[in-house]
């Protein structure tokens, strides 16, 4: 680990350090995620398509990589940044180095950086483009952002969504119910989350009209998280309209802030997004706070709701909206991440919650 490597910002700041991973060069938007474990889950997660991942806890890799925590195929970010990173972990199911992994799936990383000061910038000026490089001068660098897309230009979830329709591991025996799940970026641990509970689970690309979705005669519909600036997904949003009213819905992070837009809401960039997971949610109608696993750069304005849609859960870090319901709609939209992977598990309740919610239609029906 001898390279001398650098992190490039668009406010011209430069973070040096040394290159591990694969010695390429990446760019896109910098992030941080305050969490102290799960970097595999983190790295694996498709809401992170397109960025660049800031690690706050001071020591990554230190238990290696294993084959039970991938949250999808291959690593999702585009590069990533860790104070100190471990060369020889120790763990029972560790079969590959943090380095080995990014090197196989072709991801440059930087060590040796002040992730501290790092994080302050992005917290002081909000998230932004940057470029990760062994290869480059800075200089050289700096002169490529006028020639970088944006990162709210970009449709992200067409680059992770399946490209064909798969059921995901069956049951044994006669399932409970049929659950679609449109995947936007969809992580693994929802469909084993819903496999436990006994659902048949059948998984669709983000692209699947609604029409198509209905024809598969499902008794409830999930929408998954995932990467993006939800006003992009104007397809989508569409999808999710024709959806409404049909069959129960489930939408998590991305999935609740289509539902929010398909009803007339609007959404917003944050400054520096929900990335961690300790960020403490409030449940307006017990008045129960629940810790929770959060990622996520955009929010639901709460001064946009109508038509019934109305804030259920919210933020006590920011007061911003982390959940909704709707008078007549039956709809369980949260912003958070309930499958709790990685994160706390404490809000893996809400699927039996939506599953109640599937009976009670299915029965009324």
């Amino acid at each position: 680990m001898t390279k001398r490597a650098f992190l490039a910002l668009k406010d011209g700041s430069i973070y040096e350090g040394y290159s591990f991973g694969d010695e390429d060069t990446t760019y896109g938007e910098v992030v941080f995620n305050t969490s102290m474990f799960g970097y595999q889950e983190m790295l694996t997660d498709p809401s992170y398509a397109g960025q660049i991942l800031v690690l706050t806890y001071p020591l990554i890799g230190n238990y290696g990589i294993n084959e039970a925590d991938f949250e999808s195929k291959q690593i999702q970010v585009r590069g990533l940044i860790v104070r100190e990173h471990c060369s020889v972990p120790s763990h029972w199911q560790s079969t590959a180095t943090l380095d080995e992994f990014l090197k196989a799936n072709g991801i440059p990383g930087l060590t040796e950086v002040d992730t501290r000061a790092l994080t302050h910038r992005l917290r002081s000026s909000g998230v932004m483009m940057g470029i990760l490089s062994s290869e480059m001068k800075p200089e050289d660098a700096l002169a490529e952002f006028r020639h970088l897309p944006r990162y709210d230009s970009t449709d992200f979830v067409r680059e992770v969504s399946t490209e064909e329709t798969y059921v995901w591991q069956p049951s044994q025996g006669k399932p409970l119910y049929h659950i679609v799940v449109i995947d936007c970026g969809l992580k693994y641990n929802i469909l084993r989350l819903l496999n436990r509970l006994g659902c048949l689970t059948t998984v669709v690309p983000s692209t699947t009209k609604a029409e198509e979705i209905l024809a598969l005669k499902p008794d409830g519909i999930l929408i998954s998280p995932g990467p993006g600036d939800p006003a992009q997904l104007d397809y989508l949003e569409e999808a999710v309209k024709g959806l409404l009213g049909k069959k129960p819905i489930m939408g998590i992070c991305l999935g609740h802030q289509l539902i929010a837009r398909a009803l007339g809401a609007e959404t917003f960039k944050l400054k520096f997004g929900h990335r961690g997971g300790n960020h403490p949610v409030r449940d307006l109608s017990t008045g129960k706070v629940y810790i929770t696993a959060q990622n996520h750069g955009y929010a639901v304005d709460a001064n946009s709701l109508k038509g019934g849609l109305e804030v259920s859960h919210i933020n006590l870090n920011d007061g911003t909206v982390e959940g909704l319901s709707h008078k007549e709609v039956p709809i369980l939209s949260i912003q958070y991440h309930s499958e709790g992977s990685l994160g706390p598990r404490d809000n893996a309740y809400l699927f039996q919650s939506f599953l109640e919610m599937v009976e009670e239609c299915k029965r009324g029906s």
